[in-house]
């Protein structure tokens, strides 16, 4: 007669052996490392793929590769010119090496994260507002070379900052508009007199030639009339110059002197 309990322990064991098996088998995407402590000690680096470790020797610890977007909340910043503005930012980084991630620093998320707050605090606190607000390139290459040097020991890449909002005070952005303004009104006088200025330059060519042919400024004149007569429907007095009826009368004495044929 067949007798199950005699099976027991051998079931036993082999689900034994498949829960040991399960338990040591460890399956990493690409974008993922394992960092293996065996016994306590560092014993490197693990992944992608398949691989296996000692269950209750060994510990694995998953660090991500891909690239962290971290927000940095918006810090009070007294810049050099004594203006407090709210600044924040994002920092871009990635880990470049997992063991270092992992040994030299206890949490290096929390750790980039508050580096970056004091970076941030320190650099925008040795500018004046108007290099913050027209240098923001200079400022975030400079702000991700810091990072950078020091979460470099933490096997910790930052490959770029950027400054996303400047708050300013209500009282500052009104000062801001009105010297926006007067620089407009000082562009525009500056372009008003360079006009008034080359035309003066025209005009001054013009009455040289007209003074060199006396002639042409009765034409203008006669022109000129024409003009005035055309746009305007009343009666208009001008005073005709004596030497443009000098020059008709002197052809009627011309016409009158000539001999008769």
């Amino acid at each position: 007669m067949f007798d199950i309990f005699n099976y027991v322990p051998f079931m036993f064991l082999i689900v034994l052996l498949i829960m040991f098996v399960a338990s040591a088998v460890r399956i990493l995407p690409e974008y993922e490392r394992g960092v293996l402590f065996r016994l306590g000690r560092l014993a490197g680096a693990r992944g992608p793929g398949l691989f296996f470790i000692i269950p209750g020797v060994d510990k694995l610890v998953r660090v991500s590769l891909r690239t962290v977007a971290l927000d940095v909340p918006p810090q009070d910043v007294i810049t050099h010119d004594n203006v407090t503005v709210k600044v924040s930012a994002v920092i871009y980084f990635r880990v470049m090496e997992p063991q270092k991630a992992i040994v030299e620093v206890e949490n290096y998320l929390y750790a980039t994260s508050q580096l970056a707050q004091t970076t941030l605090r320190s650099v925008l606190g040795q500018v004046e507002l108007d290099e913050l607000l027209a240098n923001r390139e200079k400022i975030n290459k400079e702000l991700q070379e810091i990072l950078d040097r020091h979460t470099g020991p933490w096997g910790v890449k930052v490959t770029a900052v950027e400054v996303k909002n400047i708050d300013l005070p209500q009282e500052m952005l009104r000062a801001i508009a009105k010297q926006a303004e007067a620089e407009r009104e000082r562009r525009a006088k500056i372009i008003h007199a360079d006009g008034e200025y080359q035309a003066s330059e025209k005009l001054a060519q013009a009455a040289k030639v007209l003074a060199a042919e006396p002639t042409s400024l009765q034409l203008r004149y006669l022109q000129t009339l024409t003009e005035v007569a055309a746009e305007k429907n009343s009666t208009t007095i001008f005073p005709v110059p004596i030497d443009l009826i000098k020059m008709f009368m002197d052809r009627i004495g011309t016409d009158k002197d000539a001999p008769k044929s």
